[in-house]
């Protein structure tokens, strides 16, 4: 089997297996069974997870569940995707559990803050929420207004001292008694956060906690992420974006280098077509951002045989616009797409100096046969017989202008001297359409 057959083969399963990773149901509860709904928070937060938990709960609501467990273990991730869980946590009319089973920090405590009750493992964490930027600096004045602002409203949602909150993602608030001395985040343990208010107690299980609950006897329904989903968990992680767009980007660039459609282009559309997918599923990304890339790409195309310029220009904007709208930030679109521009620089240069490599597309558009003189070719017709013909100015050559040689008319120059009209010249050279004439009266001298 050649090798782009298996490729191809294998990019069919797995559009497969996602296709029905999407259609797969996580979980049933029969109509007698009163439920408990459990949802993993796990890992990053990030829009991946906020797909995920918005589908949990619609199930949970469907299934008419008594109680929603989210059972959280994260060390925090996107402010964005954390206010988007958040609203679909307060949102439900089914009442909500946090259960901190070993950390809930940063963006995963403002999640545990806006449940109903919360409940803690022993040894569990759960704080220290400041807002960083992409590159891990400490965010702008206007963001940690805003998240300052938002902790401090989901503490008092239930009617939590927001005090703790503050202390969280605002580190000028000195709490030494906590641990937490000025110039330091709060992190609170199981015991403090009961101590403060902000844990409804400590337990080591999940079936420790239902039967705290009184829910022990009811049917426990975990929700699982499907295929679908993981895939767009990984491709909208921050780390992930700029590199599916290097890969798309590159394995384009590599395919213009080398004939036919071979593994560097099928690298590169598989990798922008999993960036596209994952932020579908994800919610990120819609048919108008498919739409988009799809015209650019079909516009970048064209211009390659079509000279102009006008549609390269439309089909790259609608390209970068399709990629803008489909990230959960303008922020990490512009940052990816420098890195995958970056890069693509960088191969090119390699490939061209280092390699001597040459895009063989060009070939095709550009013609390559030339004439030489050696070949019998000449750009212009050198009259040699001409010279030492005899004729006479009928303009005055102030180097150039016009004589008659045996009832001819020749555009002529001199060899720099003025010449008169009506003189007696001499041709002393031909140079293709150049015909130089020289006074009689000079060479008789």
């Amino acid at each position: 089997m050649k090798i782009k057959n298996f490729v191809w083969l294998v990019f069919s399963i797995l559009l497969i297996s996602v296709i029905i990773g999407n259609f797969g149901s996580n979980a049933v509860a029969s109509d007698e069974e009163k439920v408990v709904y459990v949802i993993p928070v796990q890992e990053t937060v990030e829009k991946g997870l906020l797909a995920f938990i918005n589908r949990s709960i619609k199930e949970a609501e469907e299934m008419n569940a008594e109680l929603i467990i989210l059972d959280i273990n994260t060390p925090g991730g996107v402010v964005a995707a954390a206010s988007d869980i958040a609203k679909s946590v307060t949102s439900t009319n089914v009442p909500l559990i946090a259960f901190v089973n070993k950390q809930a920090l940063s963006a995963g405590a403002y999640i545990a803050l806006n449940a109903d009750e919360i409940y803690m493992t022993p040894g569990s964490t759960m704080g220290s929420a400041a807002i960083i930027d992409q590159q891990g600096n400490a965010a702008g004045a206007k963001a940690e207004s805003f998240w300052l602002a938002a902790m401090k409203s989901a503490a008092e949602l239930n009617d939590r001292d927001p005090i703790y909150a503050l202390a969280m993602a605002d580190q000028d608030i000195d709490l030494p008694e906590l641990g937490a001395g000025k110039g330091e985040l709060l992190t609170l343990t199981p015991t403090q956060a009961v101590e403060v208010g902000y844990s409804e107690g400590t337990v080591s299980s999940l079936s420790e906690l239902t039967e705290k609950l009184g829910v022990s006897d009811h049917q426990i329904v975990q929700s699982e992420v499907s295929l679908s989903e993981n895939i767009a968990r990984f491709i909208t992680h921050p780390v992930v974006v700029p590199i599916l767009l290097s890969l798309g980007s590159l394995g384009l660039i590599l395919e213009l280098y080398s004939p036919g459609f071979g593994i560097p282009g099928f690298v590169g559309v598989s990798s922008l077509l999993l960036f596209f997918y994952g932020h579908t599923v994800a919610g990120l990304a819609g048919m108008e951002a498919i739409i988009l890339f799809v015209v650019g790409f079909i516009l970048l195309i064209i211009e390659l045989f079509v000279p102009g310029g006008i549609l390269g220009v439309i089909g790259l904007a609608a390209v970068l616009t399709s990629v803008f709208i489909s990230t959960e930030s303008i922020e990490l679109a512009a940052i990816s797409v420098f890195i995958a521009f970056l890069v693509c620089v960088i191969v090119s240069v390699l490939l061209f100096k280092v390699f001597g490599k040459k895009i063989r597309l060009f070939d095709r558009l550009v013609l390559k046969d030339a004439t030489h003189t050696e070949q019998g070719y000449v750009s212009n017709v050198n009259r040699h017989e001409l010279v030492g013909l005899e004729g006479e100015t009928v303009s005055p050559l102030r180097p150039s202008g016009t004589a008659i040689f045996n009832d001819e008319y020749l555009h002529v120059v001199t060899e720099g001297v003025y010449i008169s009209e009506k003189t007696p010249v001499k041709i002393v050279k031909v140079e293709g359409a150049r015909v130089v004439v020289r006074e009689i009266r000079l060479l008789e001298e």
